[in-house]
């Protein structure tokens, strides 16, 4: 299996589409393995004229998993930065210099982190149902917020059973389809489960802060997307990410929710692949 190195963290990846084709690295969000980006959809990236590179995030996955690790006085044990240069180190893990990059939710702080300090090493920024890390943008709605946090889940139907309560309250509503979530909530666990890696990956975003002061000066041509019906990010958290960064085109994406049906994957691969591949 092909891994990135990134200090004293591994990196899992892996690439669908021709090394010869523009890269499309991908990030994911809070406790998002990289099967989240479906292979179907990895492919429809690629069809489109991306090699298409997904990764796990640190802390999910088959990444490392910072069980043991020290924290600082605000309880994490890295920052979003940090989580920026393991995207960065499977860039060279692959050989490429500059690539199209696209974080969804976290990972869309993720890439807005790589535009702020490793604007060298990017064609373009997507960053997708995030927000700047200012509090008054992009917040969650009472029942969000009670979802987000409530009580993990401990094995493997209770796991299933939160996916599913997650998606009734910010998933996209004119594409809920339950079967569907339990096979991707049930694969999701079989591959991985570590709540406590969750925590951490949350606690990290929580000690970053926001990124206000620093997008007004990304030179990166950027793309903004946000869902109409995202109750976890509201969609003020895009709109005022594409105004402070100079240049930026916002796309509202009409009922989509904190996730990513089916439903929208080819208007989702026409916007991308027209921004970052359109001259």
């Amino acid at each position: 299996m092909p891994y990135a190195t990134n200090g004293d963290c591994t990196i899992f990846y892996e690439s669908f589409g021709s090394p010869d084709d523009p890269t499309l690295l991908m990030v994911n969000g809070l406790g998002s393995q990289c099967i989240n980006y479906h292979d179907d959809w990895c492919r429809m990236f690629a069809d489109a004229g991306f090699r298409a590179i997904r990764y796990d995030n640190r802390d999910v996955g088959l990444s490392t998993h910072y069980a043991d690790a020290a924290v600082d006085d605000q309880g994490a044990a890295y920052r979003v930065d940090d989580m920026a240069m393991d995207g960065i180190a499977v860039l060279d893990a692959v050989g490429v210099e500059r690539a199209h990059v696209m974080g969804l939710s976290m990972g869309g702080m993720i890439v807005q982190h790589m535009a702020i300090h490793h604007r060298d090493r990017m064609l373009s920024m997507v960053s997708v149902m995030s927000r700047t890390g200012e509090p008054e943008f992009g917040g969650s709605t009472p029942e969000a917020l009670a979802q987000l946090l409530a009580t993990p889940a401990t094995d493997r139907e209770s796991a299933i059973q939160s996916h599913l309560a997650d998606l009734r309250i910010w998933g996209s509503p004119g594409c809920q389809d339950e079967e569907r979530a339990r096979i991707n909530a049930g694969r999701a666990f079989d591959r991985c489960f570590d709540p406590a890696g969750v925590r951490r990956q949350f606690l990290a975003v929580q000690a970053s802060g926001s990124r206000a002061g620093d997008l007004p000066n990304v030179t990166t041509r950027s793309l903004v997307m946000h869902g109409t019906a995202d109750t976890l990010i509201d969609i003020s958290g895009g709109r005022r990410t594409a105004e402070l960064i100079p240049g930026a085109k916002f796309v509202a994406l009409e009922g989509m929710g904190h996730d990513y049906p089916p439903e929208f994957w080819a208007r989702w691969v026409s916007e991308v692949a027209t921004f970052c591949l359109t001259p």
